[in-house]
């Protein structure tokens, strides 16, 4: 004998592989993903959590595409972040000593 689930199932979706369609239901873990966010080419993130050792830039400072932006040391690598582009520093969101996350906006160009 099946016991009936309490609460209302998801209304199945259509996954398409191949020309193939395949009905499905959400799980809990798809149902709370993030959105998709693209990424900003005038903002410059952390590709891993870290310690920031050194900033050479400052706020209206122009910079050229590969210039050297901060140092970000993690798992004892000192990691050289570049700039993506060329422009100006709009804003520079970490000092020396700052711990940062994955993903966190150091510097943001004009």
């Amino acid at each position: 004998m099946k016991k009936k689930r309490k609460g209302k199932k998801e209304d199945p979706f259509l996954l398409v592989v191949d020309d193939v369609e395949y009905p499905t239901h959400p799980n809990k873990k798809y149902q709370q993903r993030k959105p998709y966010k693209p990424l900003n080419p005038k903002e410059v993130t952390s590709f891993m959590p870290g310690n920031i050792q050194k900033v050479f830039v400052k706020k209206g400072q122009k910079v050229k595409e590969g210039s050297e932006l901060c140092v970000l040391e993690a798992m004892k690598m000192k990691n050289v972040i570049l700039s993506p582009a060329d422009g100006v520093i709009k804003r520079v969101n970490i000092k020396e000593g700052d711990i940062v996350a994955k993903n966190h906006a150091l510097v943001e160009l004009q």
